[in-house]
C-alpha cells in the first residue's frame, strides 16, 4: 500500500481503523477502491485543473438526498479525497451491458427523471460554450495540437446554440457526464455516481450524452426516452437529445486532449478525442440533424 493510500484512509473516519484489502475498481482519472464496506476515490494527477472539488462534494450529497447516489461519508475540498458508500450486488455499467442487461436503459431513464426533478441544486452551471472556452485556455497552455478543423466545427455549432437558446428550457440538478462506468446497476434500480462535472443543466444533456457514451441503438435511445418522459418525446425534445450527442463529443473531444497533455496512461487520448471530433462532424453533416435542429428552433 502506498503512502498516499495509507494518509487517505487515515483521514477518513470511517477506514482509519480498517485493515482488510484494498480492491482496486475501474476509473479514466481517478483510482477508486473498495474497503469493505465503503468505496474510496483518490483523484488523478491534473484534476485540480479543471475540476472543482467542493462543487462536486455538495452535488454527491444532493445526488445521494435525491436517492440516485450512494451516501457520501467523507469529502475533502481541498484533496478531493471522496468515501461513499459501497452498492454490494451492482454491476457496473458499459456499452456490452447496457445491451445485455434487459431494462437497463429504461432504469436509467428513470434515474435520471428522478434526479431532474428532485429540486436538489448543484453549485456549478454546466454552461457548453463557456466550458468549450475553458478547455480552450488550458489547452493553449499545452503542447497538443486539436483536431484539424475544430474551431470551424466550434463557429458551425453557434446555430446550435442559437437554437438552444430560443427556448431554454429550466435548469436541473444534471450529472453531465454519464459515462456507462458512472452506473451502477441492480437489476432492480440504477445508481449514478461520480460527480466531478455536474452542474445546472439543461437535462436532455443527460440523456444525449448517455446515449453517446453507451453507444445506444435506435431501440435503446427510445426506450431511455419512454422512461423518461413516461411515453413519447415531443419532436424537439428528441431534438434536443440529439443536438447534445453531437456538442458532447464537441466538447470531451478537449477534455481528452487535456488527458493527452496530462500524461494520463489510462487510455490512447490522441485516438479517443481524434474518435470524437470526427463523430461530432459526422453527425452534424447528417439530414437529420438539420431535421432535429429545425425541431428545436421551432420549440
Amino acid at each position: 500500500m502506498t503512502d498516499e493510500l495509507r494518509a487517505a484512509l487515515a483521514a477518513i473516519p470511517a477506514l482509519n481503523e480498517y485493515d482488510g484489502p484494498l480492491e482496486r475498481l475501474g476509473g479514466l482519472t481517478n483510482r477508486v477502491y473498495r474497503a469493505g464496506d465503503v468505496c474510496l476515490r483518490i483523484p488523478g494527477k491534473g484534476t485540480e485543473e479543471y475540476i472543482n472539488r467542493a462543487n462536486e462534494a455538495v452535488a454527491a450529497r444532493e445526488a445521494a438526498r435525491a436517492g440516485v447516489s450512494p451516501q457520501v461519508l467523507y469529502a475533502d475540498p481541498a484533496s478531493g479525497v471522496m468515501a461513499t458508500r459501497f452498492i454490494a450486488g451492482a454491476e457496473t455499467m458499459s456499452p456490452e451491458k447496457f445491451k445485455a442487461r434487459p431494462g437497463s436503459p429504461a432504469r436509467a431513464g428513470q434515474a435520471f427523471r428522478k434526479l431532474h426533478s428532485s429540486g436538489a441544486v448543484f453549485p456549478f452551471r454546466f454552461e457548453l460554450f463557456a466550458m468549450i472556452d475553458d478547455y480552450l485556455k488550458v489547452l493553449s497552455t499545452k503542447d497538443v495540437a486539436l483536431p484539424a478543423g475544430y474551431h470551424d466545427v466550434v463557429r458551425e455549432a453557434g446555430a446550435v446554440r442559437a437554437a438552444l437558446a430560443a427556448h431554454a428550457i429550466p435548469l436541473a440538478a444534471c450529472h453531465c457526464d454519464p459515462l456507462c462506468e458512472n452506473f451502477l446497476d441492480t437489476s432492480e434500480r440504477m445508481w449514478i455516481v461520480d460527480w466531478e462535472y455536474s452542474g445546472m443543466n439543461d437535462p436532455l444533456w443527460d440523456l444525449g450524452d448517455l446515449s453517446v457514451e453507451g453507444r445506444f441503438d435506435a431501440a435503446q435511445d427510445e426506450e431511455l426516452m419512454r422512461a423518461y418522459f413516461g411515453g413519447e418525446a415531443r419532436p424537439a425534445e428528441r431534438g434536443r437529445v440529439v443536438i447534445y450527442k453531437a456538442m458532447c463529443d464537441l466538447l470531451w473531444t478537449l477534455w481528452g486532449l487535456i488527458q493527452l497533455a496530462n500524461d494520463n496512461p489510462a487510455d490512447d487520448f490522441r485516438a479517443y478525442a481524434d474518435g470524437r471530433f470526427a463523430r461530432c462532424k459526422a453527425l452534424m453533416e447528417t439530414a437529420e440533424f438539420s431535421r432535429h435542429l429545425a425541431a428545436v428552433r421551432l420549440g
